[in-house]
């Protein structure tokens, strides 16, 4: 297959995801294949929603819109660009997906088919409707996929590379298990934002939405903010607040309610509003319903903890602080060349 077949066929998926990326779902008339597959996604999405209490509608739709928004002829082309793609010996590649957020795989999935090789998946019991059934999408839209794509549930065997996404722990068995093949590692990360007082509240706005997308359970979700002393937290809070509906999810309200028990009995210092806390905490992974913040007092001396500590960083959110930041609101929108944990996969992929 050719690479611009490959291409093809996912600018065909991109639109056929463009029809879920509106809150109320309509079929298009010029989308190939929708009277074969556009009732049964619909289905998934169903499906997806009722096995995964995080996976609401609005989550699920914020993930499709977002990659239906990526799946472009000009995004496609801009990131593939500056490799040479052209003559591949096709590998058998496994990819061990993560649950935490709908199609959090998807990347690696795409990396890996769009180089040329072959796939093999092993999903998260928590995300395990909605790729497989884009995947036969594919397979209809650009048969020379068949073969290609394999889904199992078993261990994974007789495969020449790996790509693992894990927690810590699960990470070290990865590296241990995986040790004889090429592979990309991953473990758990966390974002950051770093404000300086300046900030205008439709930046606080922007940021809200770093924090509550997913429920904050990505890694590109912050989950930590760095501010300078004696910073008075009125108009984050008040940048925050539209978010305040999220407190009727249960779930959600399940953990506000118990990690606020558990800092109260103990005593902990922190700030609430009624759906939302902030507490003091050197740790960057805080937990549901919870931000973490750190004062500082000079920045440069703070560049430097960032940098000795970014193995554990996925991204930094300010506004005119460091080279790489990314603008406030932003994390949930990252480019196909926006590599996790700063590994170009497409890279790797080529090498092997």
């Amino acid at each position: 297959m050719q690479l611009q077949e490959r291409i093809n066929a996912f600018i065909k998926l991109g639109d056929f995801l463009r029809q879920f990326s509106n809150e109320v779902i309509q079929k298009a008339d010029n989308v190939e294949h929708n009277d074969v597959f556009f009732a049964g996604f619909k289905h998934q999405l169903k499906l997806a929603e009722e096995h995964n209490g995080w996976f609401t509608k609005e989550n699920i739709r914020f993930a499709l819109t977002s990659w239906s928004e990526a799946l472009t002829t000009k995004n496609l082309n801009t990131w593939l660009k500056p490799y040479n793609i052209t003559q591949i010996n096709p590998k058998q590649v496994a990819i061990i997906m993560a649950g935490n957020i709908p199609l959090v795989g998807f990347h690696d999935f795409l990396s890996v088919l769009i180089s040329g090789h072959h796939v093999l998946v092993k999903q998260s019991s928590n995300d395990k409707h909605l790729l497989p059934y884009l995947a036969k999408y594919l397979e209809f839209s650009e048969p020379k996929f068949k073969g290609n794509i394999t889904f199992t549930e078993a261990k994974i065997e007789n495969f020449d590379a790996v790509i693992a996404t894990g927690s810590n722990n699960t990470a070290r068995y990865f590296e241990y298990y995986f040790k004889g093949k090429p592979s990309i590692i991953r473990n758990n990360r966390n974002s950051v934002a770093i404000l300086t007082g300046k900030e205008t509240e439709e930046d606080l706005v922007n940021l809200s939405e770093d924090i509550f997308r997913y429920y904050g359970l990505g890694c590109r979700n912050v989950s930590k903010i760095y501010v300078p002393k004696s910073y008075s937290f009125d108009l984050f809070f008040k940048g925050i607040y539209h978010w305040h509906p999220i407190v009727e999810k249960a779930k959600y309200a399940n953990n506000y309610d118990y990690n606020k028990a558990v800092y109260l009995m103990s005593e902990f210092d922190m700030l609430e509003n009624g759906f939302f806390m902030i507490k003091e905490d050197e740790s960057f992974a805080s937990p549901i319903a919870t931000l973490f913040y750190e004062f500082y007092e000079d920045a440069s001396q703070l560049k430097k903890v960032l940098e000795e500590k970014k193995e554990q960083i996925q991204c930094i959110v300010s506004k005119g602080f460091t080279e790489n930041e990314i603008a406030f609101g932003a994390t949930q929108k990252p480019q196909l060349w926006d590599y996790a944990d700063d590994v170009d996969s497409i890279e790797f992929l080529l090498a092997i």
